[in-house]
């Protein structure tokens, strides 16, 4: 190598080093954006509307996040398509401040019962924490035959397709697991959708259903005041929520296990740091005794897992939800 050779390397390679200094310097550390975000509001997109129990979620949620954020935080309805329609808002903002509340379906089997949804549910999303999960309590009207769970099932396989079932619609958690819990037991009433859960609980009072997977707080209040019976929460064992009622493995129907659950996620694109950051908050959030007892009374057993541990949830419950739809033909309508 000639002096003039080595003189222009030497160049060369000060000219990359300086340049890669000023990148460093430009360029703030994960830690530093982490602390620095946000800059401005951060809004909390929700698919269902005022009052629901996403939306009562996210409020509650939204305070706590606002003071240890020290920026505004706001709750936005954006209802429609069972929360698909709020999904997909959130899969695609591009302004590194939305987030939003979301409930299973739209965060695991929402492709697989629609293949046109315009978002990927395991593809779009940045999982930042899962915060509660529940049982549904499969509910019947009191005039429905059968003193115990085993003598009821007995009857329902009887009654073949005489008896119908209630679901929110086509493909939500309560439709899929009462055709899981046909597949395990035998049964077959048909299917009826109705707009929401209340309307599936004044059906069962009007004698238009015989069966249906209601979330615990409805349930509930029916069960107490002898307007409905229980069969048994959707979880292998008693839940927190309603302890008082038995499993469906006490109902005598093994390997059945079957929750609701509502979480936080973000845009794919959001930076990490952040989505850590925001991770942390919520679990710290979701977990401190107020905030617990609150979602406790809205009907959540919290969890306030980390971005990870939401991860593995939405691929389970894909795995799990997804097999029942292939297995019983469900789709969306």
């Amino acid at each position: 190598m000639t002096d003039l050779t080595s003189r222009r390397f030497a160049l060369a390679l000060m000219t990359t080093l300086l340049a890669s200094l000023s990148l460093a310097q430009a360029s703030p550390s994960s830690t530093d954006l982490a602390a620095t975000w946000p800059t401005k509001t951060v809004r909390i997109i929700v698919g269902f509307p005022p009052g629901s129990s996403p939306d009562l979620t996210a409020r509650t949620l939204a305070e706590p996040l606002s003071r240890a954020l020290g920026q505004p935080v706001i709750v936005e309805n954006k209802v429609g398509a069972g929360g698909n329609i709020a999904a997909d808002y959130v899969a695609k903002a591009t302004d590194n401040h939305t987030i939003g509340l979301m409930i299973n379906g739209n965060m695991t089997i929402a492709r697989l019962l629609n293949p046109k949804l315009h978002y990927d549910p395991l593809k779009d999303f940045a999982p930042i924490s899962l915060v509660g999960v529940s049982p549904l309590v499969l509910t019947a009207p009191l005039g429905t035959p059968g003193a115990t769970a085993q003598e009821f099932f007995a009857a329902a396989r009887a009654a073949g397709d005489k008896w119908s079932y209630g679901s929110p619609g086509v493909g939500t958690v309560g439709h899929i697991g009462m055709e899981w819990l046909k597949s395990k037991t035998g049964i077959n009433p048909v299917h009826v959708p109705y707009p929401g859960y209340p309307q599936v609980a004044n059906a069962m009072l009007g004698g238009q259903l015989q069966l249906s997977m209601l979330p615990p707080a409805l349930a509930l209040s029916q069960i107490r005041s002898a307007k409905l019976r229980a069969i048994g929460v959707t979880s292998a064992g008693r839940s927190t929520l309603v302890p008082e009622l038995p499993s469906m493995t006490e109902a005598g129907v093994t390997g059945f296990s079957l929750e609701i659950w509502n979480a936080v996620a973000a845009p794919r694109t959001l930076p990490r740091p952040v989505v850590k950051r925001l991770s942390v908050l919520f679990s710290d959030i979701a977990r401190s005794p107020d905030i617990r007892q609150k979602l406790f009374q809205q009907g959540w057993q919290v969890v306030g897992s980390s971005s990870e541990g939401l991860a593995n949830r939405i691929k389970a419950d894909t795995a799990l939800l997804g097999g029942v739809i292939e297995a019983r033909g469900i789709g969306a309508e």
